[in-house]
Order: structure tokens, then sequence, then C-alpha cells
């Protein structure tokens, strides 16, 4: 797939890539490059299989880009700004989304909740393992019964013994998990009823991780179903930093903001296939790109990709600048994805019934939006968070 023409994507229509700084735009086009050499050619075989290529692992540490969003832990530069790390997920889910999530997994939920929820020794121990990704992180808050309600309804219990905490029940939907070397593990200390935070390590005792089949979004992404039975966790390993889902909260409300760039991604992605099949398909004796209804699908496409770009944009500031709310990640992630769907489905309408067809790959992108509209916050629940900032009301149940 490519979707740039001189020095631009195709669909920065407005050249939101020239905000970068030039040693930005640097680290933007190293990704771009890797990704188009060596990620797109495997990704099709690989959504199939419903495997994410390992493989690629050893490739993505020697880019060295784990670790950006993290100052003192990986390369020796300045923390990136949320506008490069924001740029760089939305390139990710350019050429494919599971990808993008194994990477927004690692490096922003399981390394984030070590680098806000853990104490100095904690992160001096774990963050520059996780940020050469020598170890891989997944971070388990879903459970099989509570989603969206999980704040309240959490059912994994935490139950300290003298310097060890018994952990009891299950998560699912846990990206990585299949391979990952350590899981974040969120559970209800029985004694305060608050939400501890813990590192677990793979091999721990009985912690089972069964991987979830038949996914028809993000196959390349293994989720998977932990149960955790009686699995002992020093107070060592506690994350001495979340008290209380307020502190949880604080991890999604700095990882939100990612997925909504991933959604634009998944949109960059599906324009451009979409307008690059429109040119080349030929029919009535010439390509349907010249045909008005072909435009009108291309153009709202655009339309939506630019228009959340922009507040994209905007979100990247008020983070770089402390300023940021709930609500602003939320409004971002509720609208960015529901303009998400729309593209997908009108690149695969372009593509007519060759846009069923996996090898064209724009029926990986319109299947994988599925999935980023659901996760980190279905739209009625940011919806929700945004509806109580503006009205002063709360209308959750």
């Amino acid at each position: 797939m490519s979707g740039s023409t001189g020095d631009r994507l195709v669909a920065d229509f407005y050249d939101y890539e020239s905000l970068l700084t030039g040693e930005e735009r640097k680290i933007l086009v190293t990704a771009r490059e890797f990704l188009q050499a060596e990620v797109a050619p495997l990704v099709t075989e690989y959504w199939a299989r419903g495997e994410f290529p390992r493989e690629l692992i050893g490739r993505f540490r020697e880019l060295g880009f784990a670790a950006l969003a993290y100052e003192g832990y990986g390369e020796p530069r300045p923390a990136a700004t949320n506008l490069l790390t924001g740029m760089l997920a939305m390139e990710y889910s350019r050429v494919d989304a599971s990808v993008a999530t194994f990477l927004g997994v690692h490096s922003g939920l399981a390394m984030y909740s070590v680098y806000f929820g853990g104490d100095q020794e904690q992160r001096d121990r774990w963050l520059p393992a996780m940020a050469s990704m020598d170890l891989i992180g997944a971070f388990a808050l879903t459970e099989p019964l509570d989603g969206s309600d999980v704040a309240g309804g959490m059912q994994t219990t935490a139950r300290r013994e003298g310097a060890t905490w018994i952990l009891d029940g299950a998560k699912k939907w846990i990206g990585n998990a299949t391979f990952a070397d350590m899981v974040v593990v969120l559970a209800r200390d029985v004694d305060d009823d608050e939400v501890k935070g813990f590192v677990v390590p793979k091999d721990a005792a009985g912690m089972d991780v069964v991987k979830i089949e038949n996914k028809v979004a993000l196959r390349i992404v293994e989720n998977a179903e932990i149960t955790l039975t009686g699995v002992r966790v020093p107070e060592s390993d506690r994350l001495q930093n979340i008290g209380s889902f307020r502190d949880v909260a604080e991890i999604l409300r700095a990882t939100r903001g990612g997925v909504a760039w991933q959604a634009l991604g998944v949109m960059v992605g599906a324009y451009e296939l979409a307008l690059a099949y429109a040119k080349q398909r030929q029919q009535f004796g010439r390509p349907i790109a010249g045909f008005q209804l072909v435009q009108d699908l291309l153009v709202r496409s655009l339309g939506n990709i630019t228009a959340s770009w922009g507040m994209l944009v905007r979100l990247a500031g008020l983070q770089d600048s402390g300023v940021v709310e709930d609500e602003h990640s939320a409004l971002a992630k509720a609208f960015v994805t529901a303009r998400m769907r729309e593209v997908v489905a009108w690149g695969r309408e372009i593509f007519g019934g060759n846009g069923i067809v996996l090898d064209n790959d724009i029926a990986r992108f319109f299947a994988d939006a599925e999935a980023i509209y659901s996760f980190e916050g279905t739209r009625e629940m940011n919806t929700l968070i945004v509806g109580k900032a503006i009205t002063g009301e709360s209308a959750f149940v």
C-alpha cells in the first residue's frame, strides 16, 4: 500500500504533518518506510491466520520507538510530544490496526501503568527492559462480565497475606497476553474495596492464559482470557501509586487519545486504498474515479479525515500543555471512531464486490474498525463522560 505523493500522505489534505519539527518528521518517515517495507507485506497472511507476526518484535526493538514518550528510558532524547506519538499511532494503523494495537498496549497501557503507577524503584526495574522491548507488556482490566461497568463491578480480587497478595478472578480481551512477559493486572482489594495494580510475570503459578479464537476484527492481535487462581504476588510487585480506580482512569485518559489516533489511521488507510482503486478500476470505458457518486464518497471520506485530524492535533496540544481533561479525550474517541466507521464503509462500497475479498485489504480495514469503535470505552460511555462535563448532570446508571 502506498499512500504518499511527493513528500506528503495523499490523505493529509491540510498538511498537518508540517506541524512536526524536522527531527520529529524524520522519526515519522523512518516508521513509515519500515512499515511499508516490512509490515505491510505480512499483515494479510497473519490476519487470515489469526496470529501475531512475532518476528517483527525484534525489528521494532531495533527502531527504538517504544519509549519515545518516556524521558529517561530508551534512547537519550527528550520525551516525544503527544503530536508525534499520535502521528506514529496513525502511521501504524494506516498499515495495520492490529500492529498499532500491539504497540499501544505495550508502549501505552502497560508501560504507562508502570511509569505512572510504579514508584521509582519499580520504574527503574521494569521500564528499561520494556523500552528495549526485551520485556513485552499486557494490561488486564476488562473482565468476562464487566466491560463498561468495570469501575464498580470488578470481580477480580486481591487479598493481602503479610508481604504477599493473592489474586483470584478472570480477565478478558487482554491484548498481547498470549506472548507477554508481564501482565499489569487490576484487582479489587477485599479490605478497602479499592482497585490496586499488580505486575504478574507470564509464568506465575495459577495464571492461565487462553487465546480467544474466531474473531472477525483485529485478528492479528492475540487477545486472551486470563484466569487467576490463587496467584501470589509479592508486595514489591504491587504498583505503589495505583490505589483506586481514579488512578486507573488516569491511565485510560492518557491512552484513550491514542486510540482516536489509531481510528484516524484506519480512515487514512481505507481512503488511500479506495482512492487508488477508483483511479485504476475501469467501468463503462473509464475509471470509476470519474463518476460523481464515487467522487462524493471520496470527498466525504477526506472531510471526515481532515476534521478528525484537526481535532486530534488540538487534543495533542492540550495534552502537551498539561490541561487535558477526561472529556477532551472522550469526545475525540467517540467522534473519530464514528467517522472511521463511515469512511471504511464508503471505502468498501467503492470496491464493490471486490471489497469483501481479503486480498484487496479494504476488507481488513472494514472489519478492524469495529473493534476500535468499541474498545477503550464505547461511543455511548464516552458520550456520557462528555455529557456530564457540558451539563453538570450525570446520566450514568
